[in-house]
């Protein structure tokens, strides 16, 4: 009787330390999930296509002279569409003037909505970003088909689009850097169809 009261006990004991150590797994699984971020922007079928002629477009610049999309002289632009009541629009700044910093030799970053002109000249005050071509320019979102934002298009200096994609974070902006260096639409082009190796 009394060995069979301690496998019981000795039983309990182990169900319990599994049931900790499930907890723990679990817990492990869900810090995980928080951390993992989306590989690459998320690009979008609408609009052009990557390879796509940007028709070329006089926009108006809250920020200086007019400017010309898809026709910047051989520089490369990267269009940030943005608004004035996106947060991460805002968080995402910073990388903005990181890569208008580190690319300036061959990109300029042009910045893109659409409205009332006050609100964004107040966020233009508010977050510094008088640097920035900024255009107001409805037919601009209309033509790249963007539905949700932050959303960024890099446009080559021949006025192609290289790379597009809904960009949440530091590291998707980059990666349209990436896709266009590789020559891909996407980061996550990779992962579908990886480059062959060398014979």
């Amino acid at each position: 009787m009394q060995a069979l009261t301690f496998a019981v006990v000795a039983l309990w004991a182990v169900v319990l330390l599994l049931v900790a150590a499930i907890f723990a797994l679990a817990r492990q699984v869900g810090v995980l999930l928080e951390r993992v971020q989306p590989v690459g922007a998320m690009i979008a079928d609408k609009g052009p296509e990557i390879g796509t002629q940007v028709p070329a477009l006089a926009l108006p610049n809250l920020n200086g002279p007019g400017l010309v999309l898809g026709r910047a002289g051989g520089r490369s632009q990267l269009v940030f569409f943005l608004s004035t009541s996106c947060p991460i629009c805002k968080a995402l700044v910073p990388a903005l003037r990181s890569a208008a910093r580190a690319e300036g030799d061959w990109l300029d970053v042009v910045l893109a909505s659409d409205g009332k002109p006050e609100p964004h000249r107040e966020m233009i005050r508010r977050e510094r970003l008088q640097d920035f071509p900024y255009t107001l320019s409805a037919e601009l979102g209309m033509t790249f088909k963007v539905a949700k934002l932050p959303f960024a298009i890099l446009i080559d200096g021949a006025g192609r689009v290289r790379a597009k994609g809904l960009v949440n974070t530091r590291e998707q902006l980059e990666s349209l850097f990436h896709a266009a260096e590789l020559g891909r639409p996407s980061i996550q082009s990779l992962a579908a169809d990886p480059p062959g190796l060398p014979a």
